[in-house]
């Protein structure tokens, strides 16, 4: 299937903003929805509403059956070896939090080490410092160079017997660049600490094997792979969650409760209190399904490409400066055009039907790194084509002339 076949699918890009075709460059923001996510979640609105997990009746178990259900296709989607080792969540953030007050809280002590990286996504970031905190763990940074990228051996100059958590970004949402976690996991364990990859920029773009990155945990969001806003989900190995406390108390996760205690249900329910994400893990679920039939591969080649096209065309824009490594961008590159502010250049894009992103990106420690206040990205998926490509680079030319006037 063609991209501009692909493109057809996503009902909200066949508009115009100011009398222009919508080039939506924001998905490493959050991405848009096929026809196939929204009709799921319309058709459980619809027909099989109920609550899950507790009702006998038709609707309860054909709830059920489908939330259930898309915790298999995560499952799958990740090469976990068992559904049990999935958790819904809100998203990517609510994966890390639950990872850094359950696990980090429960293994760190005064001294130890929780190692990240500067070019983390606040997500990845703030759990970490409130974990440290409140344990009185030591959070160390592996070092940066000049481009914001980090080495292995930086890794491993960075990681000691002291640490027991290492937790990175898969691919970094400012630069766009995969970090070695397959390595790094392998550095993590030999020094007895677990690995946590975000993976909220990896998860849509490229095949993901949780078994095969040997990582302890990896955490995304559903509504930037094509699902649902408001739903993610946390893979952990099934030992280290056994270990972990619930941080959320309420119906549906307990097994028994007296006048003073509790006990929870067995994995994956006791870290799902309350009313769960039905519509959203559905909708997910959907989402799976869709980029399965087009295949990660494919996607993962034609982002790849597509990101490859822009970068090139870019590099012949006098005054623009990119950011990261020259090769190697998945599906985004981040950039500053002369002096004109990042909001205005996304501002004045706007103004010709393209959506990109402006501002820090929610990485200021990255950006102090890189002496910058303030970046444009464009982001690029499944759905976007070169011809989008060229209209985003003559938007930004008309920009350039926009402010010299």
């Amino acid at each position: 299937m063609e991209s501009s076949e692909i493109r057809e699918l996503f009902p909200i890009l066949n508009q115009k903003i100011h009398g222009y075709p919508l080039v939506y460059l924001d998905s490493a923001a959050s991405a848009q929805k096929p026809i196939h996510v929204i009709e799921a979640v319309k058709h459980y609105y619809e027909w099989d509403h109920s609550n899950v997990h507790r009702g006998v009746h038709t609707l309860g178990m054909r709830a059920t059956d489908a939330y259930e259900g898309a915790r298999v296709k995560v499952a799958r989607f990740l090469g976990a070896t068992s559904e049990k080792e999935i958790i819904f969540t809100r998203g990517a953030t609510s994966a890390l939090n639950l990872v850094a007050s359950s696990y980090a809280r429960t293994v760190c002590r005064k001294g130890d080490e929780i190692v990240v990286s500067a070019m983390e996504h606040h997500s990845n970031l703030l759990p970490w410092q409130q974990a440290a905190k409140a344990t009185g763990a030591v959070l160390k940074y592996i070092p940066l160079h000049p481009d914001g990228t980090f080495s292995i051996e930086d890794v491993e100059k960075s990681v000691t017997n002291r640490t027991k958590v290492v937790s990175v970004s898969h691919v970094s949402n400012v630069l766009g660049i995969a970090n070695p976690v397959k390595q790094m996991a392998v550095i993590a364990r030999k020094n007895g600490a677990v690995l946590v990859v975000d993976g909220a920029q990896s998860a849509p773009h490229i095949k993901v094997d949780v078994q095969e990155l040997g990582c302890d945990f990896y955490a995304f969001s559903g509504h930037k792979m094509c699902g649902p806003t408001g739903v993610g989900a946390l893979y952990g190995r099934k030992a280290l969650l056994e270990q972990m406390e619930p941080i959320e108390f309420g119906g549906e996760m307990i097994d028994h409760v007296s006048l003073h205690n509790a006990s929870w249900k067995e994995l994956p329910w006791k870290f799902e209190g309350g009313t769960p994400i039905i519509a959203g893990a559905i909708g997910l679920g959907a989402a799976i399904d869709f980029l399965e039939q087009i295949g990660m591969n494919t996607i993962a080649e034609h982002d790849n490409q597509l990101t490859r096209y822009a970068v090139e065309q870019m590099e012949r824009i006098e005054d623009l400066t990119m950011y990261g490594p020259k090769d190697g961008h998945l599906g985004l590159v981040t950039f500053n055009l002369g002096n004109i502010h990042a909001h205005d250049v996304a501002t004045v894009l706007d103004t010709y039907g393209v959506a990109i992103r402006a501002g820090h990106h929610c990485c200021q420690l990255l950006m102090r790194h890189l002496s910058i206040g303030a970046t444009a990205r464009a982001s690029f998926y499944l759905y976007n084509t070169e011809e989008e490509v060229d209209r985003f680079l003559l938007a930004l030319q008309k920009t350039k002339e926009y402010f010299k006037e």
